[in-house]
């Protein structure tokens, strides 16, 4: 049985390119007492990615050079010398871009297969589901009647983001790049307004049209002149939760910008970032909940899966373009007999 691996060849500078990652393959390790080897299934491409493959310091390590690029998988139990998996199972693991992984017991964890589609536990039930579940509701905090804006909007965070703001009753301003996906926004997740930046000439004028009553929730998922756009628009003790700067990652010089003190402090606003490792011993109430609200038919979620292992560096890239729908995944195999 051969193992096919994608690792980090090179540390890019500006955006990857397909000279970024190396193609190989090794043989795949025998478990022994208290392993498992599993089958890649669903292999998640994030943003975040992009921050660790720069050697420097994070909330996370970098990726090591002629490493496995880590990242989520779902993956089905091939072989298992452990008493709490069985042959079969499906499990969520961060092996990464790998077809096996054989795991020790405390890498992986079995999921519901029943739930929901497989591939939803790497997004709208999975990191980014509860990415957006944490960050507006600890951060965030969003009250009835109370305007949320989210860029990134139809992506996966933000995509859930709005939705759950909705839930707690507050009107909902997404910023996306595509008449699709301001189409996508309003027509299928029911945000109040959506603005496609490329298409705006006047940001400042856009929100405040969509606004009137201000903002007093900003998620932010891009940073740069976007946001400094929404700052303009600020309320009084509003609460910005900044989960990324997507517009930054691939800059080869400086991000300079306007200056935010001044206004975090005529508006008393809150700015605070944060990860959701942050939340990690409350990820099964996190989870409970995105399920339930999934199950009442209150979330619903889009996904752009392509197909072959691969195409995950492609795939990968794609992220910088803007072109998906919610959440970006790539499918590498088949449960077996299903």
């Amino acid at each position: 049985m051969i193992n096919q691996q994608i690792l980090l060849a090179n540390r890019p500078t500006g955006t990857p390119t397909k000279q970024t990652f190396k193609f190989v393959e090794s043989d795949v390790k025998q478990p022994e007492q208290g392993e498992i080897l599993v089958r890649s299934l669903y292999v998640s491409v994030d943003p975040y990615m992009r921050g660790r493959m720069v050697d420097a310091p994070s909330y996370v390590a970098p990726y090591e050079l002629n490493e496995v690029i880590t990242g989520g998988v779902v993956a089905e139990v091939v072989e298992s010398q452990s008493d709490k998996f069985t042959k079969g199972d499906v499990v969520i693991g961060s092996y990464g871009w790998q077809t096996h992984y054989t795991a020790k017991e405390t890498e992986i964890r079995k999921i519901d297969k029943e739930i929901a589609p497989l591939s939803t536990h790497l997004g709208i039930l999975g990191m980014t589901g509860l990415t957006a579940y944490f960050g507006l509701l600890e951060i965030g905090k969003p009250q009835e009647g109370e305007t949320v804006v989210i860029s990134g909007a139809a992506g996966a965070v933000g995509s859930a983001v709005g939705q759950i703001a909705r839930i707690k009753g507050a009107r909902v301003v997404g910023i996306a790049g595509s008449d699709e996906k301001v189409q996508y926004l309003k027509e299928e997740l029911g945000f109040d307004e959506a603005i496609n930046y490329k298409t705006t000439t006047n940001m400042v004028d856009a929100l405040a049209a969509a606004c009137p009553n201000g903002v007093d929730v900003y998620f932010d998922n891009v940073g740069g002149e976007i946001s400094d756009a929404v700052h303009t628009q600020l309320n009084r003790f509003a609460r910005i939760p900044i989960c990324g700067a997507i517009s930054s990652y691939n800059l080869k010089g400086e991000d300079v910008g306007p200056r935010i003190q001044t206004t975090l402090v005529k508006k008393s606003a809150l700015m605070q970032g944060f990860t959701l490792g942050n939340y990690a011993e409350r990820f099964p109430e996190g989870s409970a909940a995105l399920a339930q609200w999934l199950t009442e038919g209150k979330l619903s979620y889009q996904e752009t899966i392509k197909e072959g292992f691969e195409n995950i560096p492609d795939t990968f890239l794609d992220l910088f373009k803007g072109t998906n729908i919610g959440k970006l995944l790539v499918k590498v195999a088949d449960v077996t007999n299903e």
